[in-house]
């Protein structure tokens, strides 16, 4: 694990957030503070800008308080990381499941899970993409892996449609990429406050993917 690395930069004294769903909510109580402040203070000073007293003072602990819980500061963004992974993993897992073997129906399931997940804690997954590169191993390899596992849904289900002749596309990975990236996208500009609704972002988001991977009846 990294050395725990000490700023001055992070705002400690701003006001708690909401719960971030899917990342602390889970967790036990004492965990789930700490992991929500972490989530509040890299995502607005990044990972290597935060610091233990930050986060510590954000989630009303001492540093102290805050290693009865998390050996480091890199253990607290594994933990964010991991939880993240999984929870969207599970989720996806269970669409599938559920959406029959229409690749049509397939991919509509993948979109929506995509995007209210990106949409349920925007600071959280937007955390999730931007810092990565500073996750280290063993953690970050299979890391990488669960996230090469999402992404494969997303092959499996555009190469599926072309065989079966139900999407004509002539690049299926590179219209899976594409579709993965938009739906993850949202986290960056999304707003309650605009004039679309979550249900019906994932309707356009939907439809925009039947397009891109040239569906019939599109």
């Amino acid at each position: 694990m990294a050395s725990i690395v000490r700023s001055d930069h992070a705002d400690a004294s701003a006001p708690r957030g909401r719960r971030h769903a899917g990342r602390a909510a889970d967790a036990p109580p004492g965990d789930a503070a700490i992991i929500e402040a972490s989530i509040e203070v890299m995502a607005a000073h990044g990972y290597h800008g935060t610091s233990v007293r930050d986060i510590a003072l954000r989630a009303g602990l001492s540093p102290a308080a805050l290693y009865h819980h998390f050996p480091s500061k890199q253990a607290v963004l594994a933990t964010i990381m991991e939880r993240g992974i999984e929870a969207l993993l599970s989720r996806t897992a269970a669409a599938l499941e559920c959406a029959g073997d229409d690749p049509a129906d397939r991919l509509r399931a993948l979109v929506e899970v995509q995007v209210l997940f990106h949409l349920e804690d925007q600071r959280g997954t937007l955390l999730g993409t931007s810092e990565l590169r500073a996750l280290e191993e063993p953690v970050l390899t299979p890391h990488l892996a669960k996230r090469h596992t999402q992404q494969r849904y997303f092959y499996a289900v555009v190469r599926e449609g072309v065989e079966q002749g139900v999407f004509r596309t002539t690049l299926p990975d590179e219209a899976a990429r594409a579709i993965v990236v938009m739906c993850t996208g949202v986290a960056g500009w999304f707003s309650d406050k605009g004039a679309v609704g979550r249900p019906e972002m994932v309707e356009r988001y939907q439809r925009l993917s039947l397009d891109m991977v040239g569906a019939s009846g599109s």
